[in-house]
């Protein structure tokens, strides 16, 4: 019997490390192929010497043109890797709202992220200043508060008698993004009266990803990449969520005080990923959906698997909203749900085990 539970052990941890290497080195050729191709076209052999030679201590003799390398490093590079953010911060933030509320249909967006980005983005879209922090302009650093205000406001409301039942955050949820919404919308049917660039609220509610530096990704790169190792360190209390609040609570699981800490952290990584990408919806439900079929529920694993996941899918659906109609540019979020929606199905279809935690 122990000798059956070790080899069990063994196969579970070996199908994971090659899922693991397989998404990393998807992941670095994606990045790679997503950096040659634009409107100027330039070869991937050469796109893997300027990387190398700028990335690495390999030097290598310019064989390529100065200007492609200003293309890479100034305008592709910055944005492919700010599509990778953007897609490991949504995954782990599906993951961490599908794990503390036991809900496959939870999305980063589930408890009104995404219509305070939103009402944030069209209201400094209407003021008439600018304001700049950190390399951001008016639009992400609004989105980003608004995000994170929704988010508290949800939880005060959800709050009845020093606890906050999972029902009470869905419902206020809910109700917060209905309103929120209907906000939005209604300052674009008088828009005309503000000057408000209709198109522009648009991009951002279908999702874009607007890196225009480092200085951009100086910031989001460790809000990111920190929130995905503090997500792992809450892997096993994701775990004791999936027996209910009272298993959770009876492994020694200070719930309530978890439950916050989770849904900060997940709500942080959101409000992070909309500040450059807008709302880009389907990678953070798919993806964990996804990696959970293939690696089972362990949050251990299922984080930085998921991460992973998240990066190189968005990487690759950019990459399609930027050639697929070249000149014009698709918005992200349409390309997420052409991919992610099929495919997903076609998971569930195919899947003949019952869905599990």
């Amino acid at each position: 019997m122990s000798e059956g539970i070790i080899f069990w052990n063994y196969k579970v941890r070996q199908k994971t490390t090659v899922v693991i290497i397989l998404l990393a080195f998807g992941l670095l050729m994606s990045m790679v192929i997503a950096c040659a191709f634009g409107a100027v076209q330039i070869s991937f052999i050469d796109v893997t010497k300027m990387l190398l030679h700028r990335l690495t201590p390999i030097q290598i003799v310019q064989t390529w043109r100065p200007v492609d390398e200003t293309i890479i490093f100034n305008i592709r590079l910055p944005r492919v890797a700010g599509g990778a953010l953007v897609g490991s911060a949504l995954a782990t933030a599906g993951v961490l709202f599908q794990g503390l509320l036991r809900n496959p249909m939870a999305d980063p967006y589930i408890i009104g992220t995404s219509a305070g980005a939103g009402l944030g983005a069209t209201l400094a879209m209407i003021m008439p200043f600018s304001i700049y922090f950190l390399g951001f302009g008016s639009v992400p650093v609004a989105a980003f508060a608004g995000s994170l205000i929704t988010v508290i406001i949800v939880y005060r409301l959800a709050k009845i008698n020093g606890k906050t039942p999972i029902v009470s955050i869905l419902l206020a949820g809910f109700v917060v993004s209905s309103l929120l919404s209907a906000i939005v919308f209604f300052l674009l049917s008088i828009g005309n009266r503000f000057g408000l660039n209709i198109h522009s609220v648009y991009s951002f509610l279908m999702g874009h990803i607007s890196v225009t530096s480092w200085n951009q990704l100086i910031v989001i790169a460790p809000l990111t990449l920190g929130g995905i190792i503090l997500a792992r360190l809450y892997a096993m209390h994701l775990n004791a969520f999936s027996l209910g609040e009272e298993g959770a609570a009876y492994l020694g699981i200070d719930v309530e005080k978890e439950k916050i800490q989770i849904m900060a952290l997940g709500s942080l990584l959101t409000a992070t990923a909309v500040s450059i990408s807008g709302l880009i919806g389907f990678v953070g439900l798919v993806i964990p959906h996804t990696i959970r079929l293939i690696l089972g529920p362990d949050h251990k694993t299922l984080i930085p698997a998921a991460a992973m996941a998240g990066a190189l899918f968005l990487v690759i659906a950019d990459l399609l909203a930027r050639t697929i109609l070249a000149p014009v540019e698709l918005p992200v979020g349409v390309i997420t749900a052409i991919i992610g929606g099929p495919f997903f199905l076609s998971i569930l279809r195919k899947s003949k085990r019952e869905y599990a935690f």
